[in-house]
């Protein structure tokens, strides 16, 4: 069943923010990449070329968890369950470069890939939270 994302996590994955996400190995055990993230409506999009682990281990599991902090307060984060339900191509790369427009200002400068992919995740659990810690290396601390 999807979870609807609520303003706050809405707002943390529209924002150029990174995630991490796990995947599931063969063996069960996790593995965790740095992602950058965007949203389609209530979906969550991250962008691999198509021969990575991550993409492999989707396609044997598509149970994934993802943690996406705020650039500018590592205490406002956004944690997500689910699975991912579609792999689609992105071989023109216009996926990866709206992510690129969001998170550097331009297209994204490599474009030697075997193939690229968006992974379309369905939230089962979406919990967006801010604590209030204060990070004493950030500005105003």
């Amino acid at each position: 069943m999807m979870k609807p994302l609520s303003d706050d996590a809405k707002r943390i994955l529209d924002d150029p923010n990174f995630g991490h996400l796990s995947t599931l190995m063969p063996d069960g055990s996790p593995k965790v990449d740095p992602v950058w993230v965007a949203r389609d409506g209530e979906t969550i999009l991250v962008t691999s070329d198509a021969n990575s682990m991550k993409v492999a281990n989707v396609e044997k599991d598509s149970r994934v968890a993802l943690s996406v902090i705020a650039f500018d307060n590592p205490y406002d984060q956004l944690l997500i369950r689910g699975r991912v339900i579609e792999v689609r191509s992105d071989r023109e790369m216009v996926v990866l470069d709206e992510f690129s427009q969001k998170y550097l200002g331009k297209p994204f400068g490599r474009r030697k890939w075997s193939e690229r992919v968006v992974l379309v995740i369905r939230p089962s659990v979406a919990r967006a939270y801010t604590s209030p810690l204060v990070d004493p290396r950030l500005p105003g601390s």
